[in-house]
Parts: structure tokens; C-alpha cells; sequence
């Protein structure tokens, strides 16, 4: 019988993971989305709950584009302008797809001895 190891995110259930780093990184993703969302509700409270949230998902996803953006390289945002919207949304669409997957292929369990 072969065990495989799995790793579960802290903060979305349904996603698993084979390695704990890659889960380590999805939960960080996600608690950066919560504050940014938290922020962008304070400071735009006609947004709805649900674009706040997508909002901050897709801040926090691109994280380093916004760094560099925020670190006087305004240019670093065009990266994510010249991507076509429905581009963004197959992608998008894609992932939750791909999370329920195993992101690795499980080691061979150890011969019995």
C-alpha cells in the first residue's frame, strides 16, 4: 500500500497540495488578500464584498508587479495592462482546476522490508 503526503491549505480547505512549501506560499497569498481587501473596503466602502475580495486575490497574485509599481516603476503595471481581460479570466479559471491536482507527482512509497 503506498501513502502519499498530502498538505492542506490553512485558509482555503479544498485546495491540496504535495509539497508544503507551495501550500506555505497559497496561504500567505491569501492572508495578503484578506488585508488588502480589508484595506480597499476602508477606502472604497461602495465596493461590494465580492469585488473587494477579487480585488485583493488578484493584488496579492501579483504581488511583485505592484512592488515594483509602488517602488517608483510605474512601467512594471503596463505588464498587466497589455494582458487581454479574457486572457486573465481563462487563467483564473484555470486554477482552482489545477489546485484540486496534486502540483507534484507523489514520491514511491519505500519497499516493505
Amino acid at each position: 500500500m503506498a501513502v502519499e503526503v498530502v498538505y492542506r491549505s490553512s485558509r482555503d480547505l479544498e485546495r491540496l497540495f504535495m509539497d508544503k512549501a507551495e501550500a506555505d506560499r497559497h496561504d500567505k497569498m491569501l492572508e495578503l488578500a484578506e488585508v488588502l481587501a480589508q484595506v480597499l473596503q476602508k477606502a472604497v466602502p461602495s465596493l461590494s464584498e465580492q469585488q473587494v475580495e477579487e480585488a485583493g486575490i488578484y493584488m496579492a497574485k501579483n504581488r511583485d508587479v505592484f512592488a515594483k509599481a509602488f517602488k517608483s516603476q510605474p512601467d512594471a503595471l503596463s505588464e498587466l495592462l497589455n494582458v487581454p481581460a479574457p486572457v486573465l479570466e481563462a487563467v483564473e479559471a484555470q486554477q482552482p482546476a489545477e489546485a484540486e491536482a496534486p502540483t507534484k507527482p507523489a514520491k514511491a512509497a519505500k519497499a516493505a522490508k
